[in-house]
């Protein structure tokens, strides 16, 4: 590994601009890095060297002329889910086979014109359906850690896997990523790496491919909290294109880190405590309201009674919702397309074709409880469910709790093909217990590498913020990232 790959963003930045070295040195170690490991982690489904090269070329330009954006010269891993004009965009999935968008994501023109250089495309589950990227197109991606005394592969988690292996890799400086039900902050915690899923709203969806489009939303893996704070910044923004965008200010979020959290109220939710919950993620849970209680806050018990209803709930609304979004993709006008003896033939055929298995049982499902006479039964109760949920959340707060804090995933990383998840569907839903309320209601939340289990592997908390108050969630996150420390995987590949 370069040495110039083992900067953080935030130390990369101070030393481009002090001219320690350039953009385009910097572009190329990360090149050198992919190049050589990406066939042990099939984390880029599609590594764009020429554009990455032309783009530090610029960015060493303008670092010259003292004209740098927030990100200038940083080089940055994109998921697949993110349409980049010209470029690979195909949300892992066959259906989309071939597809070049003539347009550019919201989010990704934020990065660029900050100055934000493009490695590539990284793999994901396909539309961003599954928890461990096992489910893309173009095959699964290795988690970096492996247990201790083992050579077992284990899943980065998903669906943003190919996001969160690749930054833990040092395959790239930070990535983009997007958040349904957990997609962020579970692979964050399998890897060890900062991801933050950000309010709905706060970043725009236009230009990303769309999975459940009331849940969506779009956020930062990263090394650290602070870069997770300044890819953040960068990302967010109002957007006509986007009627869920809100016009809110966009804050300066690295300026809360290391600010004092004394006095603040942290608040734990019993209902978090599931049943046959690991004793280690249990005991990580307390450490680390110990090092609130150390920091200077107070530590509130709050309940949160709907809880046990979000994940049912969930595997309702996203279904649903995607089960109408991916009507679209029918083989007429872009991707993949199997001839038929009629059209009706030629749609059934390309979607029995293009669309993998966990897919095709997901618009299965969401077919199913949109339909007539399951509508009522089925996903009008998710929704008055749904509104039950942010109604905990907001007496929380309305409480005068600060942030919540709970487990990011309900155990570490697992084997990639396990057995037990693949006989059953539901216990892969599982992994998503303690993420998805917040994307039910709507809220920004933050998963932070906390410890190791005993087999060596990153554990990680979760941090739960009122909506459009990223800044205490970084403030907060950085009191784990202080006592915990940072985590790295010993280097194999």
């Amino acid at each position: 590994m370069s040495d110039l790959t083992k900067f953080t963003i935030a130390e990369a930045r101070e030393k481009l601009k002090g001219g320690e070295f350039t953009a385009s040195e910097l572009t190329e170690a990360y090149l050198t890095a992919i190049d050589a490991a990406n066939a042990s982690f099939n984390a880029y489904v599609e590594v764009t060297h020429d554009h990455a090269r032309e783009m530090a070329k610029a960015s060493d330009e303008k670092l010259v002329k003292g004209e740098a954006g927030a990100l200038e010269g940083i080089p940055l891993g994109i998921k697949d889910l993110y349409a980049t004009r010209g470029v690979h965009t195909q949300a892992c999935s066959h259906v989309l086979d071939r597809f070049l968008p003539h347009y550019e994501s919201t989010v990704t023109a934020n990065l660029w014109a900050d100055g934000a250089v493009m490695l590539g495309k990284l793999n994901m589950d396909e539309f961003a359906m599954g928890s461990s990227n096992e489910t893309s197109y173009y095959g699964p991606v290795l988690n970096p850690w492996k247990s201790r005394g083992s050579n077992a592969e284990l899943v980065p988690g998903g669906s943003s896997g190919g996001s969160a292996a690749s930054v833990a890799a040092h395959l790239c400086a930070g990535a983009t990523a997007t958040d349904t039900g957990g997609s962020i902050r579970q692979p964050a915690a399998f890897t060890g790496t900062v991801g933050i899923k950000p309010t709905y709203g706060r970043c725009s969806r236009w230009g990303i491919v769309a999975f459940a489009s009331s849940l969506d939303q779009a956020g930062p893996i990263a090394r650290d909290v602070r870069d997770a704070a300044i890819m953040l910044k960068s990302m967010a923004s109002v957007d006509d294109r986007d009627t869920t965008s809100v016009d809110v200010p966009v804050p300066d979020y690295e300026a809360a880190i290391g600010k004092s959290v004394k006095g603040m109220k942290i608040g734990i939710p019993k209902e978090y405590r599931v049943d046959g919950m690991p004793e280690e993620i249990d005991a990580l849970w307390k450490k680390g309201a110990e090092w609130f209680r150390d920091a200077g806050a107070e530590l509130v018990d709050i309940s949160l009674p709907h809880t046990k209803y979000a994940l049912p709930a969930y595997y309702i609304v996203a279904p649903a919702e995607a089960s109408s979004n991916l009507a679209r993709y029918d083989g007429v006008r872009y991707g993949l397309r199997q001839e038929g003896s009629d059209i009706i033939d030629m749609y059934e055929k390309t979607r029995a074709a293009g669309f993998g298995a966990e897919v095709k049982r997901r618009v299965m499902i969401g077919t199913y409880v949109l339909s007539a006479g399951y509508y009522d039964a089925y996903y009008l109760r998710a929704q008055k469910v749904r509104t039950l949920i942010k109604r905990d959340f907001e007496q929380a707060f309305a409480a005068g709790v600060d942030a919540i804090l709970t487990p990011a995933t309900p155990s570490a990383a697992f084997g990639i093909a396990d057995q037990a998840m693949a006989a059953d569907p539901v216990k892969m839903y599982l992994n998503d217990v303690f993420t998805v309320t917040v994307n039910m209601a709507g809220l920004p939340g933050i998963a932070v590498p906390a410890g190791l289990d005993g087999q060596g592997l990153p554990l990680g908390l979760q941090l739960i913020g009122r909506p459009f108050d990223e800044e205490t969630l970084f403030q907060t996150a950085h009191v784990i990232e202080q006592a915990a420390g940072r985590f790295e995987p010993d280097r194999w590949w």
